[in-house]
Parts: C-alpha cells; structure tokens; sequence
C-alpha cells in the first residue's frame, strides 16, 4: 500500500509541476505579445452563452496548461520560442491578436442577431498584465424582436396543399413568437424534404424566400415568406422510368465476362461484373422501382439498407432525366473484400493467475450471392496458477477451447411470406452452432454444444424485437473424480448433482429493445430492454403424451438424457440525462429472475445462473466474487475454496443499480478524447430458497436481511473515445461487503488501514485475496 501511496503522490506532485511551469508560460513571449489566459463572455443570456461563445476564434481561446506545457518542453530555448525547428507536440501558445478578437466580436453579433435580438452589439475589452491578456466580449442585447405578422405566398397551389399538410402543423415560426433564425431554417429544410418526398426531384431549398420587415414597428417584425416556382415553369413531380442495377468489380481488369439480365418481374436491368451476386435477395432492398414518383426518403431508405448488409464498401444511386418527368435511376454498388481473416490475442490477470487467449476469424462476405455473412471462429484460452507445483505445463489451471460458425442472412427466411420488414433496419436470420471444451485441473471438464435460429427486425426506429425460436443445446459436465468424492464427503452432493450430470435442452428466446440506437448521443431519453428464455415447455407436453422413460432421480429423458425445464426474464432499465457539454447523467436498474421446475426444479444449472461483479456490472468486485446474499467462503476448506473458484457464487435472483456522471477531461489526448466517471453501483444475487444441503449459507434472498444482502462500490474511471470505438479503464472501490456481518460490512473503513485488514483475510480465507480495489479494462462502455 505505502508503494501504491508513493506512486500516487508522485504523480500529484508532477501534475501540479507541470501546471505551474504552464502558468509560467508567458515568460517566453516577445515584450509586445500577451498570452490569452481567459476569456468570458458578459452580458449574454445564460441559455445563449455557451453556444455564443462557440464563434470565439480558436487562435485566441486560452490554452489546455497540460498541452502548452508539452509543447514548451520541445519548442524553447534560451528562454524563448524557438522560430525553426518546431516539433508538432502539444499546443502552441494562444498569442492575443486583436483582429482575431474583433472577428469574434463581430461573429458573436451576428449570432445574436439570428435570435431576434437585431439591436445587439458586442464590444470587446482587454486587459493586459504582465504579458497575459483576459478578453471579456460584453454584450448590450437590446430588446428582443418578435413576429407581428406572417404573409405567406405560394405561386402553385400543390405546393401550398403540402406546405399545410405536411409543415404547418409542425412549424416553430408564429405570430407572438420571439424571431428565431434556426426555426425558419427547420421550416424551410422540413418543407424541402416535404416536397422530395412527394416527387418533386428538382425542388431546391431556395425556393423558399424569407424578408424580414422591421420598418416602422417598435421591438416587431413581419415575415414575407414566398414559395416560388421554377423560371418561367412548374414544380414537376417525377416518377422512375428504368431501374439499372450495376455490381462493379475494383478492378477493371479482373472483371468477369458477364452479361446484363433483365429481370421481367421486377422489371430491373442488372449487371454483375464480378459474377457473384444474385438480384433478388439485393432488390428488396432498393426501394425506388419503376412506376414509382422519386421519394428522397426511398432514396436515403435504400442507401442504409444496402450498407447495413455489409457486403457493399460503397453504395451510389444516381439519376438520369428521360423528359421533364421522368427519371432513370442507376443502382451502383462496389463490394467489399469477400473473404478476410483476423486473428486476435489478450493476456488475462485474473486473482492471482495469469494466461492468454488467442482466436481467429474467417468470415465469407457473400457465400450465397445475396450479401450473406459466414463466419468460422476458433478460439484457445489457458489459465496458469503460480500455487500449483511443478513445471509450467503442471501449473496450468484450465483450459478453454472453443469453435463455432455462423451464417447471417440479411432478410428473414421464413416457411410462409413476411411482408417486408426493412423500412426501420434491417432484419436478420441468424443460425449459428458452437461447441466449447472446458478442462479445469483436477477439477472440472465440461463439453457443451449449441445450435440457434434467430430473427431480429425492427418494429420502429427505437423498437428492435429478437426471436429465437429454437435454442438446441447439449451438455456434458464431469467433475474429477476424486474432487467429486471430496464434494459429497463434506456435504455438497447437490452441487455435485448439479455439475456432474448430462443434459437436453430444446427451448426458445425472446427480447425487445427500445432506444437501443440511442445509446452514444448526449440527448435525455430512457433506454429498455426486456428478454425472456423458456426450455422444456414442449417437451414437457411431449413427454406427457408419451411418457418418456425416466432415470433413477425420476427426471423424464431424451435420447436417454435428461431435458432442461426452466423460465429465466430479465429486465434492464436505463435513464440518461444530457447535463451540457459533455456532461452526462447515467442511471441503471438491472434485474432477473430465473425459475427451474420439472426436471431441474431443485437448482437452476451453471450456465443458466446470474453471477455479480465484472466490468459491466459492480466493478469493485471480479466477475463471480460477489454473493450470493451474505455467502461467505470462509467454512470451505482451503482446497475447495481453490476448486470452486467461480463456480459457487451464483444465484436464481439478480438486482443491480448503477449511477455514474460521465465528464470530458481533454479534447485531445493521444490522438482520442478522455472522458472520466465517477460511479456508484450496487445490488447482489441470489438463491430462491435454502437448499438442503445449503451450498451456500446466507445466500438465499430474505427481506428482513436485504439491504445487509446489498453490495456497493464507487469508483472512477477513463474513457478513450476513438470516435470509431471507447477504450475503458475503471477502477473499483470496494465500500460495503455483505460476506461479512454488522459494521464490519462497511470495509471502506479498513481501506487506509488495509495491509492489517488483508492479512487477517488471508489467514482465514487462504487462498483467496482481498483486494479493494479492482480494476476494469474493457472496450465500449459499461452501460
């Protein structure tokens, strides 16, 4: 701890040296130069401040300390600038440039004028000492305007029909309301998108005029808003002529010979040049057809879609005018590489061991010609235990190898017609099959295979439903054997029961997600996600039917294997609230309930169960250290709490909730953007009932001990926003343990106290360790 201190210490100690050489900055300026230092803007209403001062010129903002510091440790010498030989680090200093500050007061006016406040100026005042400049722009508003009256005047009645349908009810510009600028840039882009979608190809935002009349009227304003037509013409509504739909090859010289086809039915002209695609699973998806007028929303709707496929690295749809009304449209989409390969590696720190993973990838980007996705992934993982005697390979704690392959086809395959469901995302048919071999050292081996059919498609733009109707699963589970006699003799023949055994399982899934695509924007909104997952349910009625034969325990077999029975929902509830800037307010409510019966209904099985604690979930513990309700591993033997490690802290109930305030740090930062938060979580599992054997003393939920059940944690944590991905970095503090009782739950009290408090843990807990604090590495964000 006191080597930890030091770190942390020394690193404080360096922050604030290399702000206060920052602060020293101005030292290196000529005599007639000044360093901005602040800059303010006065006089301005605080709704309109911030994004007034966004017309501040960068070359006059005052410096980030840390950033000027870096570049005068590379670009000084002899106490000056230097002038030749300039290293691109850091951020050179802001020099006071008054054209650059009359520029900014001017921009500033300007904005202000665009809400209504025509009488606004802004006068900038410096002050300079010792080299250092503070800029306050102050504004004097005058009285705001607002709109007397609108005389609105269309030269086409067609367009004054969709102007009134369509834009009218939804327009910001009325009378009484104060002069905004952006509310008639919305009326006007709303009615420009109004009239494409209507046909109306060559309709142009500049055909709606805007004069503003303030002659005469004291602090009001009249609007003369007309809608004009073409010189000397009408608005035409255009309807698509021909559909030409053309695949190009990169590579000129590597085309295929091939022939252009004309597809009758869909009345499309295509052509492949690479000789790998077919037309109909694409067609749906391009959504402008002959006969149809031109829709600017069928255009945008045919670019995502054809892009969500994943086939295409680019997309373009270009027109062609027959007449005056017609159009021809020309689909021409590039494809991406067919075949690529990835191969990725990690080394994993987990309690005290340490290994590796490493994977690989094949994926097959049209394997049927309709912008199918195959994958074939590989994937090996070893654990190593120091503890273990013997050479390396003897120290080897568990290995994991895994391989699967997935195909995922950018429709919905279905026995029966679907009518088309592409209009919000598109939809998808997944079938993927896995298996996974598991060997933990005198411990524990597992073999479990699953294959999966799954639907997703969206409802709405927020709404996104998942169906899979068919989970089929199979699972052998062996415990070493003498392990397994160690289990029984000490009371844990259930546990043994649950992992020692085969079985079946033929069941079915289903979750919705609402503002699932909201996720990465600084807006106000909630987000909701719901899943459900039942096994058994038909072939429970099947076995009633035909009375399945039964093993010794009385469980119902298949193939003579026992079939899973279970009911397992899950709720996650999120509020996200924008503070400004890149402020953010998260809060998280996650919880589930799973319920064995039938054939399982004594314990819910291992890869069924919820466990507590891990990146995503209350970071101050490890993945499956936590819980379930006031279990502690201090009655197991020491080889035990060795062998069960993540194997018996689990549970049938979870609840979870998580507060974190998500801030920016810096701008730039190693080429990405740091963000921080802080954080609070909370929340355990839990068992239904008490077992018999009790596995696991107190873990069962109990409403007279449930907040000495409730865990928390708090903490701080680094985001790396790479714009394309985030890498995370939290770290969680520990503050109240529910393993243990009373007062001494509230282990944050040790934690300066903490080498004294660690050791009597391991004394008693040998081998587990005691850490307060837990450190997270993940990439995306938690929630």
């Amino acid at each position: 701890m006191i080597r930890y201190q030091t770190y942390i210490l020394g690193a404080i100690i360096t922050l604030f040296a290399l702000i206060f050489t920052s602060c020293r900055s101005a030292k290196y300026l000529d005599e007639d130069q000044a360093l901005v230092k602040d800059v303010d803007i006065v006089g301005v209403p605080s709704g309109l401040k911030e994004p007034a001062s966004l017309y501040i010129a960068n070359d006059i903002r005052p410096n980030s300390r840390l950033y000027l510091q870096i570049y005068n440790l590379f670009n000084t010498k002899h106490g000056r600038y230097k002038t030749e030989g300039i290293k691109n680090v850091g951020e050179p200093p802001r020099i006071l440039d008054s054209a650059m500050v009359d520029l900014s007061a001017n921009q500033i006016q300007r904005f202000l004028k665009t809400y209504g406040y025509f009488d606004a100026v802004v006068t900038p005042e410096i002050e300079i000492r010792k080299k250092k400049a503070a800029i306050d722009f102050r504004a004097d508003m005058g009285t705001r305007y607002h709109i007397s009256d609108i005389d609105r005047g269309f030269a086409d009645g067609n367009i004054e029909a969709i102007y009134r349908s369509e834009v009218l009810p939804r327009t910001q510009v009325r009378i009484g309301g104060p002069y905004m600028e952006r509310h008639l840039f919305d009326e006007r882009e709303r009615m420009y998108v109004s009239m494409k979608n209507q046909g109306y190809y060559e309709y142009l935002r500049q055909y709606m005029r805007v004069g503003v009349d303030t002659i005469g009227r004291e602090n009001q304003t009249k609007l003369l808003i007309d809608f004009t037509n073409p010189d000397s013409s009408q608005h035409q509504i255009f309807h698509i002529n021909k559909v030409y739909v053309r695949i190009r090859q990169q590579d000129e010289q590597s085309k295929v010979h091939t022939k252009t086809t004309v597809d009758t039915i869909r009345r499309i002209q295509f052509e492949d040049q690479t000789g790998k695609f077919r037309l109909r699973p694409l067609a749906r998806y391009m959504f402008l057809r002959e006969g149809m007028a031109y829709s600017l929303h069928r255009e945008e709707l045919s670019y995502n879609r054809l892009f969500e496929t994943n086939g295409f690295r680019s997309v373009k749809i270009n027109y062609e005018k027959v007449d005056s009304t017609k159009l021809d449209i020309h689909y021409e989409l590039l494809p991406r590489a067919t075949m690529s390969n990835q191969i990725e590696g990690e080394f994993v720190f987990s309690s005290g061991m340490s290994g590796f993973n490493v994977a690989n990838t094949y994926s097959h980007r049209n394997i049927f010609g309709g912008a199918e996705l195959l994958e074939i992934r590989a994937r090996y993982g070893v654990l190593f235990d120091p503890r273990l005697p013997g050479s390396l390979t003897n120290k080897i704690f568990n290995n994991d190898f895994q391989i699967g392959a997935s195909i995922v086809f950018p429709r919905m395959l279905t026995p029966f017609r679907v009518r088309s469901v592409g209009w919000y995302g598109l939809p998808r048919t997944t079938i993927s099959s896995s298996l996974q071999l598991f060997f933990q050292d005198n411990t524990y081996s597992n073999r479990y295979f699953i294959n999966t059919l799954n639907y997703s498609w969206h409802q709405a733009e927020n709404i996104l439903h998942s169906y899979t109707p068919i989970v089929l699963e199979y699972r052998v589970g062996r415990l070493n054997e003498a392990f397994s006699q160690q289990l029984r003799d000490q009371g844990f023949q259930l546990y043994v029961e649950t992992n020692d055994r085969q079985y079946f399982g033929l069941g079915s899934q289903y979750a919705i997600t609402y503002n699932g695509n909201k996720l990465n924007r600084l807006e106000n909104f909630s987000f909701i996600r719901g899943m459900v997952d039942v096994s058994g349910n038909t072939l429970g009625l099947l076995s009633n039917l035909f009375n399945f034969n039964t093993d010794d325990q009385g469980q119902r077999l298949l193939f003579g294997v026992p079939y899973l029975q279970y009911i397992k929902g899950e709720a996650d509830y999120r509020l996200y609230r924008h503070l400004g800037g890149n402020r953010q307010f998260v809060f998280r409510l996650n919880a589930g309930l799973a319920v064995p019966y039938g054939n399982n209904s004594t314990l819910l099985i291992f890869e069924k169960s919820f466990f507590a604690g891990g990146m995503n979930g209350i970071r101050a513990w490890q993945a499956r250290t936590l819980g379930p309700g006031n279990y502690s591993r201090a009655d197991l033997t020491e080889d035990l709490r060795v062998n069960l490690r993540n194997l018996d802290q689990l549970g049938e109930v979870k609840l979870e909730t998580n507060a974190e305030f998500r801030f920016r740090i810096l701008n730039k930062f190693l080429g990405a953007r740091l963000n921080g938060a802080t954080f609070i979580d909370a929340g355990n599992i839990w068992r239904l009932r008490e077992l018999t054997p009790n596995l696991n003393p107190g873990g069962e939920i109990r409403v007279d001990k449930f907040f000495q059940q409730i865990a928390i944690g708090t903490g701080f944590g680094l985001r790396f926003d790479m714009n394309y991905f985030t890498i995370r970095l939290d770290a969680g503090l520990k503050v109240k343990d529910p393993q243990f009782t009373g007062s001494d739950q509230w282990v944050i009290k040790e934690f300066f106290n903490s080498r004294a408090f660690k050791d009597a843990y391991n004394a008693r807990f040998r081998p587990d360790r005691y850490s307060f604090i837990q450190y997270n590495f993940g990439v995306g964000m938690p929630f």
